[in-house]
């Protein structure tokens, strides 16, 4: 990472808003607001704020991080499209990454990360493994394979280890080290387990006339 590299991370994948601002590893401010709905109208008054308390504006940042999930649907568009929006007018990266894998960050490898999904289900991804593809999976197959090693996230009766770097800390600290070694071009999109549940319309679609 270099020191002295500005660089803002923040993730609407749950019920927050969360932000940070980095410089190299100094944490200058940081902000999480928990919030159900509302994220889209408070993002950005959020990400000002927290650039005002560090006394810096838009143009002093040398990269973005964005969470891209997995979560809720919407709560990641909202973060994914204002990160694409502001990588392009202010000319600078942004990069994805995920929520499981920040939440791992600093911790010893190989871990389990996992993340309550709906259903009584979890998100879970073997970091470090050979095999580091992200599933859902029952809460009764989460803990099992908890029981199998050490592991990152709240799972209801078993033992975790707790990761003290909050979660828009940890996408900034991660963005910082990978954003000059992206793709130019490459820009963050949303990661999503499973398809969203809006199904496509199952009834004809209307002829246009000339």
């Amino acid at each position: 990472m270099q020191p002295d590299r500005l660089v803002l991370g923040f993730d609407t994948s749950a019920a927050h808003c969360a932000a940070a601002l980095l410089f190299g590893d100094q944490v200058l401010a940081q902000a999480y607001v928990p919030m159900q709905k509302g994220q889209a109208e408070n993002l950005v008054p959020i990400l000002e704020d927290v650039l005002a308390q560090a006394g810096h504006k838009w143009a002093d940042l040398a990269a973005i991080g964005v969470g891209t999930g997995p979560g809720n649907f919407t709560g990641i568009r909202i973060s994914v499209a204002l990160a694409r929006g502001l990588a392009m007018t202010l000319g600078i990266p942004a990069v994805g990454v995920t929520a499981l894998e920040a939440q791992a960050d600093g911790l010893e490898r190989p871990i389990y990360s996992l993340i309550p999904a709906p259903r009584d289900t979890y998100y879970i991804q073997s970091l470090g493994a050979d095999v580091d593809v992200i599933e859902q999976i029952p809460l009764v197959e989460a803990q099992a394979r908890v029981l199998e090693g050490p592991s990152v996230g709240p799972v209801d009766t078993t033992e975790f280890t707790p990761s003290n770097i909050p979660l828009a800390v940890a996408i900034a600290k991660i963005a910082a080290r990978r954003f000059e070694f992206q793709s130019e071009g490459q820009r963050p999109t949303p990661f999503y387990v499973r398809s969203a549940d809006a199904a496509p319309a199952k009834d004809a679609p209307p002829v246009l006339l000339d």
